[in-house]
């Protein structure tokens, strides 16, 4: 995998099971996270991520290998209005966010995470955001060391509860 050319790009109608599937696969295995059994609703939105792309200034990106297989997802916001995660980062005001990433687990280690994660940042310089905010738990801690060597900050002002679990905020100033 470290070899070859990613692609990284919108994701297409007939790819969105296939996305839902890996996000679906990747968070069922995180270790201390939820289970779909614990929340079902929050897995059915995993399975179904394909239908936030009807919702303005929302895209589903992939990283497609050589082999044009989907390794890697995220989900890019330009205007945190339909962000869809608790606490109050909806309600900030000309920034972008990102949630809902994913590499799958025989690509995890070669980069795929962090290449989504810089489209996500080129995104939201482009529209001169000077702001970009993600959410974390502790079962992405792997994630949390990616996203601060990338420049991200713990942001308290927007972590939130989710059922039982914590979710973390973090901001990048661009």
């Amino acid at each position: 995998m470290h070899n070859q050319k990613l692609e990284i790009r919108n994701a297409k109608p007939e790819e969105f099971e296939i996305v839902g599937k890996l996000m679906v696969k990747v968070y069922s295995q995180l270790e201390g996270f939820p289970k779909e059994s614990e929340q079902p609703e929050y897995y059915k939105m995993l399975l179904n991520v394909g239908d936030l792309t009807e919702k303005d200034n929302t895209e589903l990106l992939v990283a497609i290998s050589d082999e044009n297989k989907v390794v890697g997802t995220v989900v890019y916001f330009s205007d945190l209005k339909n962000y869809g995660s608790g606490g109050t980062v909806t309600e900030i005001k000309n920034a972008s966010g990102f949630r809902l990433l994913a590499v799958d687990p025989i690509e995890r280690g070669s980069g795929i995470g962090k290449l989504l994660s810089i489209e996500c940042i080129n995104r939201a310089r482009k529209l001169n955001h000077n702001q970009l905010f993600i959410h974390s738990t502790e079962s992405m801690k792997i994630a949390w060391g990616m996203y601060e060597r990338l420049g991200f900050l713990r942001y308290s002002e927007i972590d939130f509860i989710q059922g039982d679990l914590p979710v973390f905020g973090f901001k990048l100033n661009i």
